[in-house]
């Protein structure tokens, strides 16, 4: 008898241990995050199970990392930029006057490393001028970044001529089609920016400053942290980053491009950060969470490509993401306040 009642209540506990370690486990990694890892999944079960002889193969895995790559890194500061209560339009364009600025390096100096800096310093500017314009002019993100992005697309048609600029440069050219020890350099670049990212965000002071000021500059202010500063700093690092991202692209076309291969990354980097839990309102959002919406969003390209839906059907399943995104950021905004 003390056998039989004991069994029900071991199996009770275990029960309960587990449940316990289930929701300890989800803690960790975020409600939002554990919901975005099972979006992920479900995607990949549908595209896996429509094209099983294709999608899991290595080469396609790899595929999908390199062309997550430039999306990942722009997402990644943008990420930053939504947490801090900001908003950058312009890193498309960004990366087009960068990819031009690096192409025109490459001729002028015959120097891949010197070129990269040179993208990056251009990108830097570029938000600086970003982060002037949104601070000193007192002007809303949304607008001075919407300006600003025809001002440097226009900057670099002005620069190119309008036309593509060819690199020759074969060294160059291996950070777009090369690897090491297997891993294609353009994914071990968007994980080392994204390492550097996470710790900046989640281990150190400036990180913990960036989310005051999100979720209030006026507290944050009076708390003696000099707002300005960061908003100016943060949008050079979003520049900076989209500079890099333009090299990645450089890199992987033989160009430089005024206008093709960065057109809508801007709206993709923010579908992305905002599906990966950033509140629009600024102060909330997370690094693993931003990588993670590029994640969906790169599955969900291969996959409608893969199947052979229409170009055209594929603009229309990301705008319906970045609407549902938003949606869902209002929603959580609403309930958690």
């Amino acid at each position: 008898m003390t056998h039989l009642k004991a069994e029900p209540i071991a199996a009770a506990a275990d029960r309960l241990r587990r449940r316990t370690t289930l929701r300890g486990a989800i803690q960790r990694i975020g409600t939002h995050n554990f919901s975005l890892l099972i979006a992920l999944s479900v995607l990949i079960a549908i595209f896996g199970s429509l094209r099983p002889d294709v999608f899991f193969l290595l080469r396609n895995i790899l595929n999908i990392g390199q062309a997550i790559a430039i999306l990942g890194i722009l997402a990644t500061a943008q990420t930053i930029v939504i947490i801090s209560g900001g908003l950058d339009i312009s890193v498309g364009a960004v990366v087009g006057v960068s990819t031009v600025g690096i192409a025109l390096a490459v001729g002028w100096t015959g120097s891949p490393i010197l070129s990269i800096l040179f993208g990056v310093v251009v990108g830097a500017a570029a938000g600086i001028i970003n982060g002037l314009v949104i601070t000193v002019g007192r002007i809303n993100a949304v607008i001075a970044t919407l300006g600003t992005m025809a001002v440097f697309r226009g900057v670099a048609f002005i620069i190119s001529n309008g036309q593509s600029i060819s690199i020759f440069d074969p060294a160059f050219r291996f950070i777009g089609d090369g690897k090491i020890l297997g891993v294609p350099v353009t994914i071990s670049v968007l994980v080392v920016v994204v390492a550097i990212f996470f710790v900046l965000m989640q281990y150190t002071i400036t990180g913990r400053n960036i989310y005051a000021i999100g979720g209030n500059p006026v507290v944050a202010r009076l708390a003696g942290l000099n707002v300005r500063a960061y908003q100016i700093g943060i949008y050079m690092l979003s520049g900076a980053t989209a500079g890099l991202a333009g090299m990645l692209l450089a890199a992987r076309t033989g160009s430089g491009q005024p206008i093709s291969g960065s057109e809508g990354l801007e709206l993709e980097a923010i579908t992305a950060a905002v599906l990966g839990g950033c509140a629009l309102t600024g102060g909330k959002g997370t690094i693993i969470g931003g990588l993670l919406g590029v994640l969906i969003i790169g599955v969900l390209d291969n996959g409608l490509i893969l199947t052979s839906v229409p170009t055209f059907y594929q603009m229309v399943a990301k705008g319906v993401l970045l609407i549902a995104a938003v949606i869902i950021a209002e929603q959580q905004a609403r309930r958690y306040g």
